[in-house]
């Protein structure tokens, strides 16, 4: 009533310059998401459930899921309008809270960079994750709208206190557990929601017993101080107790792996007519057929536009000092919200032959900064892996990897280096290489997908170019090889039989758990039951939580996993064998947060079905009762035709007699001998490229391309 009661304050002065290239790069992109922050509801309502409870649970998992840091709902009173704002007709505020990333070490020189902007990074992290709340609203039929920093009509001070997410501390806010270290969006809506509690006076105390051990779920306090004990150019996984190698732990013949267009990615075939009509129908909507993932669309297409563009005329002075720069691009990156960060040099082979119009692409920068983005335990907990939220998850990951990319590559920019992000909207390098490379996993069962030792398969890549001087870290190896040697969990769950139940092959030059990309490609594209795919990632026994809020089992197995390699004989039998026993991979209830909704023709609609898979260890594990198609590089489409060219399933069967083993292959290349001949790409046309030269619609699916 006290807050309530307050004056309605007037909209506050424009905002002065932005401080620094960093500042003036995140307020470039919060600019991109303002402009997002209204628009037209769809024709019809979705049929949400009208307990205001179950919605609220939809939105606040959503926005959680977004990484907000913390949400609160309240009923929007007429004295939080500035004065003389226009009020559109709702009722109730959904209130973001984002923390302050960590300041880097002043010996780091991203400290310059990120010490004055800190306010600016926040409010354009709090802006996406309205604008994309907003937009979710609206796709279910229901009026929202965001209001972000310097484009709002509502005091966000008023409503975080009516929400409980903060209490007047004089002229200042304060939250229990951030302080003053945060910032704020709201989104406004007339859809009608559970509303929270305003804190009490003294809830800035909160800070006892049960915050430090994590009661209820919540990050401790011992993990939130673990992390911030680490150097800021560290993630928060112990990564630098990894064993480094010199080469992959995978063969590869550098010299044998051509280059691949673009137009072989079995996503893009599906968009060009290749895969028949039904895959090229479903390409255009299957990872954004529900309306978490369509409120996403808009603000990835809209990054598209700035992710190039010309370096200043003159370098910033003191950044020629290659391993000091390393620490600071990646202690840049983890304030941005990257969760792990390597750096290589980009092979040859890494670049596409040919963009998405056909045209040729010469490589342009030396360095790749590699960054993995989470796909959320928690979400993945409550999944199938190939239900409603599975293409979510890959988007929300595509999205944020785009906005720190695109930042970073904007700061660099400005700081004199050329830079460009390389998205799964927009890239002209393959992404799996150079993950390897940038040691940040080892190759998987799953074929062509890295596993990270601390996060497992659960991640999506995005990767910035550059020529900055940048030290390389080197590859890794964590055993695994030989246990995804004696695991066969992903390919005995994979729903379409994608994932190979036998031995490793050679691949265009790759030595690789080769899997059916057609398969995965259409299942992807075309499931009835769910938006995309990721039942790999569910069911892996790397999907797991290692940091100090995670099991104590785990944690100790990590260690031994990664440390102890004398062991694995012994151990790796039996994790997997206990993996399943205990049931990981099955579904946690508590843990789904979403609501099943399909977009047809606009309009959210109750799906026909549901995946609900639980594992099932009576799936058949036989090798030889499974058979592969093999799209060697002369199968590949011609890269500068984008007009329908059909795939020929028959002769990728008949090209499994064409595979060599690794033994077979490294024997070949140690007396000399060339590749073999189905390693040459097909050729581009003479006469240049033909057909349409529109760019792909946002996908999901991975840079990897499944080739």
């Amino acid at each position: 009533a006290v807050e309530t009661a307050r004056d309605p304050v007037p909209a506050p002065a424009p905002e002065g310059p932005p401080c620094g290239p960093l500042g003036e790069a995140a307020r470039s992109y919060r600019g991109l998401f303002a402009g997002l922050v209204v628009g037209e509801e769809a024709p019809r309502r979705a049929p949400v459930p009208g307990d205001p409870e179950r919605r609220m649970i939809d939105l606040k998992g959503y926005a959680t899921f977004m990484n907000a840091s913390q949400v609160g709902i309240c009923r929007i009173p007429g004295s939080a309008w500035f004065a003389g704002a226009e009020r559109p007709d709702h009722d109730h505020a959904v209130v973001i809270l984002v923390e302050h990333g960590r300041v880097p070490e002043r010996d780091n020189p991203a400290h310059a960079w990120v010490a004055p902007a800190v306010g600016e990074v926040t409010n354009m992290r709090a802006a996406e994750i309205a604008v994309c709340l907003a937009r979710h609203i609206r796709k279910m039929g229901f009026p929202a709208r965001a209001h972000v920093a310097g484009a709002s009509q509502l005091d966000f001070a008023r409503l975080a206190v009516l929400a409980g997410l903060a209490v007047r501390d004089g002229d200042r806010l304060r939250n229990p557990f951030l302080g003053d270290r945060f910032a704020l969006a709201v989104v406004s809506t007339s859809y009608a929601l559970e509303v929270d509690r305003p804190l009490a006076a003294r809830a800035h105390t909160a800070m006892d017993w049960r915050y430090w051990l994590g009661v209820n779920g919540a990050m401790s306090g011992r993990e939130r101080n673990r992390r911030a004990r680490r150097a800021s150019h560290l993630s928060r996984y112990p990564m630098e107790t990894v064993r480094r190698v010199e080469r992959p732990t995978t063969l590869i013949l550098d010299d044998e792996v051509p280059r691949v267009p673009k137009r072989a990615a079995f996503f893009d075939r599906a968009l060009r007519g290749d895969l028949g009509d039904k895959a090229q129908r479903e390409r255009h909507r299957f990872a954004f057929k529900q309306p978490h993932t369509a409120g996403m669309m808009a603000p990835m297409r809209a990054m598209v536009e700035v992710q190039g563009g010309e370096a200043a005329a003159a370098r910033a002075p003191g950044l020629d000092d290659a391993a000091a720069n390393a620490r600071a691009i990646k202690a840049l990156s983890y304030h941005l919200g990257a969760d792990l960060t390597g750096i290589c040099e980009i092979p040859r082979y890494a670049w596409f032959s040919h963009n998405e119009h056909g045209q040729a692409i010469e490589p342009y920068h030396r360095y790749a900064v590699v960054m993995l983005i989470d796909q959320e335990y928690d979400t993945m907990e409550g999944a199938s892996g190939d239900d409603w939220i599975s293409g979510a998850q890959s988007m929300r990951a595509y999205l944020r990897g785009a906005e720190i990319a695109g930042i970073m590559g904007d700061t660099l920019r400005r700081l004199g280096f050329p830079a460009r992000p390389q998205t799964n909207v927009d890239s002209d390098v393959l992404h799996i290489p150079l993950v390897l490379q940038a040691g940040l996993g080892e190759l998987s069962r799953i074929g062509e997908l890295v596993l990270n030792p601390f996060v497992g398969p659960r991640f999506k890549s995005v990767v910035l170019t550059t020529d900055m001087p940048l030290q390389a870290d080197k590859p890794i190896d964590f055993g695994l090889q030989y246990f995804c040697g004696n695991c066969r969990k992903c390919a005995r769950e994979c729903p379409c039989s994608a994932i190979p139940l036998g031995g490793k092959i050679m691949f265009n030059g790759y030595e690789i758990w080769k899997p059916d990309v057609e398969r995965c490609a259409r299942y992807r594209l075309t499931n009835a039951k769910g938006s995309a795919c990721g039942r790999c990632m569910k069911t892996c026994p790397l999907n797991k939580v290692v940091t100090a809020d995670g099991p104590q089992v785990t944690r100790i197995a990590s260690w031994f996993g990664i440390n102890a390699r004398w062991a694995k004989p012994i151990m790796v039998p039996v994790a997997v064998w206990l993996d399943d026993f205990i049931g990981h991979g099955k579904r946690n209830p508590v843990k789904k947060w979403w609501l099943d909704l399909e977009i047809v023709d606009g309009v959210c609609v109750k799906p026909k079905g549901v995946n609900e898979r639980d594992i099932d260890t009576s799936l058949n594990t036989d090798p030889g009762k499974q058979k592969m198609a093999y799209y060697h590089a002369d199968m590949m489409p011609v890269p500068n035709d984008n007009n329908p060219q059909p795939i020929d399933r028959k002769a990728a069967m008949a090209a499994a007699a064409l595979v060599e083993t690794p033994d077979q292959a490294r024997a070949r290349h140690g007396r000399g001998e060339g590749p073999p001949a189905h390693y040459s790409r097909t050729p581009a046309r003479p006469s240049g490229p033909r057909g349409p030269t529109a760019k792909p619609a946002v996908y999901g699916g991975g840079t990897a391309a499944r080739r």
